[in-house]
């Protein structure tokens, strides 16, 4: 049982954020987009210095996440399609946070499964959102 009012018109509404704008839930395009640019950026890498390995461009994506979510509020694809981690409660996000969410994130499955928030279940597990700058 939550304590938001069950009716919800958008996403983030429960959670108390604006419909539009800073602050509102970043949607699926730019998520899917910040994925894409942070996979690209992690394959360029893994081909540049592991002649291409697909384990390799899976640790690169993973210490990407792991470093910029909580020094720089995201990755560098969420940060240049203007999207920021945030918790939900507000603060930082810590160290552990990321961890734990881009664990999940990598097994894909905790990821497509959302709440009507949009927020993955790589994010609720961690109490964290995805939202615009």
């Amino acid at each position: 049982m939550t304590d938001y009012p069950s009716d919800s018109t958008y996403p983030g509404e429960r959670l108390g954020l604006p419909a539009t704008g800073s602050g509102s839930v970043a949607r699926v395009g730019r998520r899917l987009g910040a994925l894409a640019i942070d996979w690209a950026c992690a394959l360029v890498i893994s081909i540049a210095f592991f002649s291409y390995d697909s384990m390799a461009t899976l640790a690169v994506f993973v210490i990407v996440q792991v470093l910029f979510i909580p020094t720089i509020g995201g990755s560098p694809g969420h940060r240049a399609l203007g999207m920021r981690l945030v918790l939900v409660q507000g603060g930082w996000v810590g160290l552990w946070r990321p961890l734990i969410r881009t664990v999940l994130l990598a097994l894909v499955i905790p990821a497509v499964i959302w709440d009507p928030d949009q927020r993955g279940l790589h994010d609720k597990a961690v109490g964290t959102i995805l939202v615009r700058r």
